[in-house]
């Protein structure tokens, strides 16, 4: 169950003593109180933990501060709308809005291999007013002999130029709490030129250890990618874990799903999945299409399928769009095949930006 107050209501509120009060009265119910901030507004919440089954909604109806009671519907119950009982609020981080009706392109390099392509590819970014990307310093491979990235020997030099370009928010995969650290200690050593939003990469979608790592620091936000092999519901509870530990900042991202039936894709996309989480959840969608495509193929109008597959997106109502580039894909260390050159991110962003106008006179229509 969740009782949510009445916007003029604070943590300090007497209204919010009044409420605990007559939780205190139901035998094994403990109560959490969470205030959800947005980026015009903050909603604070009071969940019951416990046997919550037999506790009467009315209990708390009338008392002063509280807006509504709501029964929880799902297992999630932190990240979930319960229903379409709760509204997404989103979160505002180093000066950009995430939520469920912004938009931005985290286009870049899936993983960084030298300063010259980070630099080409951050002012290429610049030069079309972008001011997210993808930096891939950490690399979880299938293979062990594989390039795992350089870790944080690029860090720094990956920053200062983040600052230099104007990126404010830089999506980085992390596999170990140690890389955490690295990121702040290197963010700091920058004098903060830039912000990180911590991937939790397809690989980890079930590390539940790291998933509470990463919550319980409120520094950075996170963004959760899909497992490849998991059910939808099976990733909002891990999300649900990072909720629970305290941060509430996350981006759910959608990036196919392991599966023959995709062929000759990498894997099967599941771009319909896009209204779904918006639907079920208050977290913002995601959603990559290089690694749902795995390959830089034109198809006949010219277009290539990664293009098409992130128009297909956007038009779904995607909030963010996680796509590779690289100045230079022959010499990737990474998933070169895959990634659009630095040089057609213009025509890209137009595209992209033509499907969202799309999108929000197809939204507006429908209200």
């Amino acid at each position: 169950m969740i009782i949510i107050c009445k916007p003029e209501v604070t943590e300090q509120s007497p209204e919010v003593t009044q409420i605990l009060r007559a939780v205190s009265a139901f035998d094994g119910v403990s109560a959490r109180v969470h205030t959800e901030r947005g980026q015009t507004r903050s909603v604070l919440e009071i969940h019951l933990i416990g046997n919550t089954a037999a506790v009467p909604t009315d209990a708390f109806d009338d008392l002063p501060g509280v807006q509504n009671v709501v029964r929880v519907s799902d297992r999630y119950r932190l990240i979930g709308r319960h229903r379409g009982q709760i509204q997404s609020t989103g979160f505002e981080y180093n000066g950009l809005t995430f939520d469920q009706a912004s938009f931005h392109v985290f286009a870049g390099l899936c993983a960084v291999d030298t300063r010259e392509h980070t630099e080409l590819m951050m002012r290429a970014l610049a030069e079309c007013g972008v001011t997210t990307t993808r930096m891939g310093a950490y690399k979880p491979r299938t293979s062990p002999y594989d390039f795992q990235g350089h870790g944080r020997e690029c860090l720094p030099y990956v920053f200062e130029l983040a600052g230099r370009y104007g990126i404010r928010v830089i999506a980085m995969e992390v596999t170990h709490e140690q890389q955490i650290h690295e990121v702040r200690r290197a963010l700091e050593q920058s004098g903060n030129a830039t912000g990180v939003m911590l991937q939790i990469g397809t690989r980890n979608a079930q590390n539940f250890e790291l998933l509470k790592v990463v919550g319980q620091q409120t520094e950075f936000p996170v963004l959760y990618k899909r497992g490849m092999g998991i059910t939808l519901e099976e990733s909002f509870n891990a999300c649900e874990y990072i909720a629970s530990e305290g941060n509430r900042r996350i981006v759910f991202c959608l990036r196919g799903v392991k599966t023959n039936l995709g062929d000759p894709h990498r894997n099967f996309v599941d771009v319909a999945h896009v209204p779904v989480v918006k639907r079920l959840t208050r977290l913002p969608v995601c959603f990559d299409p290089s690694h749902s495509i795995g390959r830089k193929e034109l198809a006949p109008d010219g277009l290539t399928d990664i293009a098409h597959v992130s128009a297909m997106a956007v038009i779904a109502g995607a909030n963010v769009l996680l796509v590779d580039f690289h100045p230079a894909p022959e010499k990737a260390l990474c998933d070169g095949p895959q990634a659009l050159l630095a040089a057609e991110l213009e025509r890209y962003l137009d595209d992209v930006m033509t499907v969202r106008e799309a999108y929000e006179k197809r939204r507006k229509a429908a209200v």
